[in-house]
């Protein structure tokens, strides 16, 4: 199983065009993180503020604000933006498909295997916890958006 975070999308002048940071629009709707009470943390999971598997491993963009646009044809018709771990899980579900089949019994292990190769967020929180990295992005693995964003496949391929 992968535990999928979830991001929101800023215009920017760089290379991507956008940068990223943890998705939390309120109290009650943004990327979610935190400690398993019942998964045991898997061997590959390296972070020390959980005793159990840790929550995500990887993110892609969820905040609706900033989603993806759908041209809609059934119910309606036109463009329409769509958000939420609707959207971010299936990103990242297809990216592991497009990846091809894994190298080991769990595809997440694939990504703590190569954490350079997905892009870091290092920006926003979804709360105030203990320990901070739970709810607040840091550089390297954090709770809302885990090791980052795909950037190619490599981290997915193993």
């Amino acid at each position: 199983m992968t535990a999928v975070g979830g991001t929101s999308l800023t215009t920017a002048s760089n290379t991507r065009g956008w940068t990223e940071s943890v998705w939390s629009t309120s109290s009650t709707e943004g990327a979610g993180s935190g400690c398993s009470a019942y998964d045991a943390k898997p061997t590959w999971q390296k972070d020390t503020g959980c005793s159990k598997r840790t929550v995500a491993d990887v993110s892609a963009v969820a905040d609706p604000a900033t989603g993806v646009a759908v041209y809609e044809t059934y119910g309606a018709t036109g463009w329409e933006v769509y958000g939420g771990t609707s959207v971010a899980s299936p990103l990242i579900a297809s990216v592991f498909a497009d990846a091809g089949a894994p190298t080991v019994n769990d595809p997440a292990a694939d990504l703590y295997a190569h954490p350079s190769a997905l892009y870091d967020v290092t920006k926003g929180k979804t709360a105030t916890c203990t320990p901070a990295y739970l709810c607040t992005a840091e550089v390297g693995y954090d709770g809302p958006t885990g090791l980052g964003t795909p950037d190619g496949l490599t981290a997915f391929t193993g």
